[in-house]
C-alpha cells in the first residue's frame, strides 16, 4: 500500500496556475490524501507563465491523465503525446486558450509495483533516501542544457538570467514536446518519492528540503513545512508539492 499526500497552494499569486493529481483526484487547491494501492498515477503540472489560460492547461492535462487505465502495457509517452495534441487543438479552435500551455512531472504505479517516472518541463521529481535527496527527473530548460554541456556552473544555473526559459511543453503550437521517461527502482522502507512545482524548487534548497523531510513527524505536516519554507523564502509563484511512501499492509 502507498500513503500519498498533496497540497497545491496559488501563494501570493491572484490564482493557481498549478494542480495535482492524485490517484482519481484532481486538485487545483487545497489539499488530499490517500492511501491506495497500485496501479495509480500522481503527478504535478504547472501552467506555463506569460501564456493564455495556464490553469485550464494545467488542470486538462491532468484530467486526460486521471482517464488512463494504467498498467504495465500502457504506452506511456504515446498517451503523454495525445494529451499534448488535444491541448494544441483545444488552444487552435478556442482564442481564449490560444497557446495554452502546462508542464507535467509524475510517477506511474503498474500491478506489480513497477514504477516510472515520466517528465515534460522544469517541474520536478525527487527520492528522499537515508537522509538524502536525488532529484531523478531532469529540467527541460535552457540553463539544464547549458550545465550539462559545461558552458556554467551549478551556482550559476541557479541565478542564471534564462533560468526560467524551458524547452516546449504541453499544448506548445510551434514546437513538439519530447517526454522523458524513466523507469525507477523499487521503493525502499522509508523513501519518500516528492513532486514538485518550481514554486517549491527555485526557493527550497535541497539541504533544506532534506532537514524537513527528516523531521519525526507525519507526511502531512512535512510537506506543509516545506510550503511554509518556500513563502518564507519569498516565493512568488504557486506552490504545488504531492508526497509518497511504500508501507507494508499486514492486514
Amino acid at each position: 500500500m502507498f500513503f500519498c499526500f498533496g497540497i497545491t497552494e496559488k501563494g501570493i499569486m491572484p490564482h493557481n496556475e498549478d494542480a495535482m493529481l492524485i490517484n482519481r483526484q484532481v486538485l487545483d487547491n487545497g489539499s488530499d490524501e490517500q492511501t491506495i494501492n497500485a496501479p495509480f498515477i500522481l503527478a504535478v503540472s504547472d501552467g506555463v507563465s506569460g501564456e493564455r489560460s495556464g490553469e485550464i492547461a494545467s488542470v486538462m492535462s491532468l484530467e486526460m491523465i486521471r482517464e488512463l487505465r494504467y498498467d504495465g502495457d500502457t504506452p506511456l509517452e504515446e498517451c503523454i503525446m495525445e494529451i499534448h495534441n488535444k491541448l494544441a487543438d483545444q488552444s487552435r479552435s478556442d482564442p481564449e486558450t490560444h497557446n495554452m500551455q502546462a508542464t507535467l512531472c509524475g510517477i506511474a504505479v503498474d500491478e506489480n509495483f513497477n514504477i516510472k517516472s515520466f517528465n515534460v518541463g522544469d517541474s520536478r521529481l525527487y527520492r528522499f533516501r537515508q537522509g538524502k535527496l536525488k532529484q531523478i527527473s531532469r529540467d527541460q530548460s535552457l540553463v539544464q542544457m547549458l550545465y550539462d554541456e559545461g558552458s556554467i556552473t551549478l551556482e550559476e544555473k541557479k541565478n542564471h538570467v534564462h533560468r526560467n526559459i524551458i524547452f516546449p511543453v504541453l499544448g506548445n503550437l510551434s514546437a513538439t514536446p519530447k517526454p522523458d521517461i524513466i523507469e525507477l527502482d523499487s521503493m525502499e522502507y522509508g523513501d519518500v518519492f516528492l513532486l514538485c512545482t518550481d514554486g517549491l524548487s527555485d526557493y527550497v534548497s535541497p539541504l533544506d528540503i532534506e532537514e524537513i523531510l527528516e523531521y519525526a513527524e507525519p507526511l502531512q505536516s512535512r510537506i506543509g513545512r516545506l510550503v511554509t519554507k518556500s513563502l518564507e523564502k519569498g516565493c512568488k509563484d504557486n506552490i504545488t508539492i504531492v508526497a509518497m511512501v511504500y508501507y507494508e499492509d499486514n492486514e
